[in-house]
C-alpha cells in the first residue's frame, strides 16, 4: 500500500565547488573555438555565372571599341590597320585597364556584374570578418603585374606568333634553330592551354579564379555590395520586338501586293495627273526601257515589252494598263493579230 504522505530518500547533493571544476575543464575548450571563429573568414559563394559573363562583357566592350577606332581610319589606305592590329588591341586592353583596374575601379563588365577585385592574399591574415566581402582591393604590385601578363603578355605572344608565322619558322626548309624555336614555342602553348583547362576544372569546382594570372596574382573576384536592386529595364527589348514583329508582318505581306494595282488606287490622289499623257509613249511602262519585244495591251493600245506585259496579265487577270488605267482585255503584237489573255 503505498503512503502518499510519505517523502522520497534524496539525492546525494553535490559540492559546492563542484562548478569550479568543470568551469576548469571546459575554459580550454572555449578559447580554441573562439579563437578559431576570430581567425577564420566566412566561406562565401560567387556565382560562376556572373564571373563568366563579366569576361564576356568585357571583350564585348573591347570589340565595340575597337569597332569605333577603326571607323575612325576607314578613309585611310586599305589594310593599313591590318598589319597593326596587335599594337590596336594591346591600345585597347590598355586603356580599359589604366581607368579600371589601376584606380581601384571594376571594368565594365566586372561593374555591371556588381563584383570588385579582392587581395586574396589579405585575407588570410585578416582578423573578424562580418559578411565574407570584405577586403583590400589590389596592391599596387598586383596590378602592375596584371597589366603585365594580360596586355603586355598577349601582345608579346601575338607578335611573336605572326612573326614565325611570316619567317616560316615551321618549315623543314628553314635552319635548325628556327625549327627549334617552333617547336619551343608550340610546346609552351600546349602547355598553357592544359593548364588553362585543369584551372577552368578548379574553378568550375571550387568558384575562385577565372584564369592563370587571377590564380597567379591571387586576386578574386567578390560581390561590390551584399544586396544589389536589379533594376533591368525592358524598354529596348520591347521596341526591339515590335520591330520584328513588324518586319515580319511587311515581308509577309509585300509579296502579296500588286505594285500595279496599288499605283493604280493611288493614281486619283496624285498631284500630278497629267502625268501620264505626257509621258513617252515609246519606254514601256513597267520597266521604262525600250520594248524589245513591243506589244500593245488592248483596247487602249498602250506599248509594252512582251515579257512584262504578259508576267503581268498571269499574274492578275484583271490587271490594267499602267498609263490610262484601263483593263486589258488582250494583247497584240506591234502589226499583228489579236492575241487574248490565257
Amino acid at each position: 500500500m503505498i503512503s502518499f504522505g510519505s517523502n522520497p530518500s534524496p539525492a546525494a547533493a553535490p559540492r559546492e565547488d563542484a562548478w569550479i571544476d568543470y568551469y576548469q575543464k571546459l575554459l580550454p575548450r572555449w578559447h580554441s573555438v573562439s579563437l578559431s571563429h576570430q581567425h577564420s573568414t566566412l566561406p562565401i559563394s560567387i556565382s560562376r555565372v556572373n564571373q563568366f559573363d563579366a569576361a564576356r562583357l568585357d571583350i564585348e566592350m573591347s570589340a565595340m571599341l575597337k569597332e569605333q577606332l577603326i571607323k575612325v581610319f576607314s578613309l585611310m589606305k586599305p589594310g593599313m590597320l591590318f598589319q597593326y592590329e596587335p599594337e590596336l588591341d594591346a591600345f585597347l586592353e590598355f586603356l580599359i585597364w589604366r581607368f579600371s583596374i589601376w584606380v581601384d575601379k571594376p571594368t565594365p563588365g566586372i561593374a555591371l556584374m556588381n563584383l570588385r577585385y579582392r587581395d586574396e592574399r589579405a585575407m588570410e591574415v585578416r582578423g573578424k570578418v562580418r559578411t565574407g566581402l570584405e577586403g583590400p582591393g589590389l596592391t599596387v604590385a598586383q596590378k602592375m603585374w596584371y597589366c603585365i601578363a594580360a596586355v603586355g603578355g598577349q601582345y608579346i605572344w601575338a607578335r611573336l606568333q605572326s612573326f614565325s608565322a611570316f619567317r616560316r619558322w615551321g618549315d623543314s626548309e628553314q635552319r635548325p634553330l628556327a625549327r627549334r624555336l617552333w617547336g619551343l614555342m608550340q610546346r609552351i602553348e600546349g602547355l598553357y592551354k592544359a593548364a588553362s583547362f585543369a584551372n577552368l576544372l578548379i574553378f568550375l569546382y571550387t568558384g575562385r579564379y577565372r584564369n592563370l594570372i587571377e590564380r597567379a596574382l591571387r586576386a578574386r573576384l567578390v560581390y561590390e555590395t551584399p544586396n544589389m536592386n536589379r533594376a533591368v529595364s525592358f524598354e529596348y527589348m520591347n521596341r526591339q520586338l515590335v520591330w520584328n514583329e513588324f518586319s515580319e508582318m511587311l515581308l509577309l505581306l509585300l509579296p502579296l501586293l500588286n505594285s500595279s494595282t496599288v499605283k493604280s488606287f493611288l493614281q486619283p490622289f496624285s498631284k500630278n495627273k497629267s502625268s501620264g499623257s505626257t509621258e513617252d509613249d515609246s519606254t514601256c511602262p513597267i520597266c521604262r526601257g525600250s520594248p524589245t519585244l513591243p506589244y500593245l495591251a488592248l483596247p487602249c493600245q498602250h506599248r509594252y515589252c512582251y515579257y512584262c506585259l504578259r508576267t503581268r496579265c498571269a499574274a492578275a487577270p484583271s490587271f490594267r494598263c499602267s498609263r490610262c488605267n484601263e483593263p486589258v482585255a488582250a494583247m497584240q503584237r506591234h502589226g499583228s493579230i489579236v492575241e487574248h489573255k490565257s
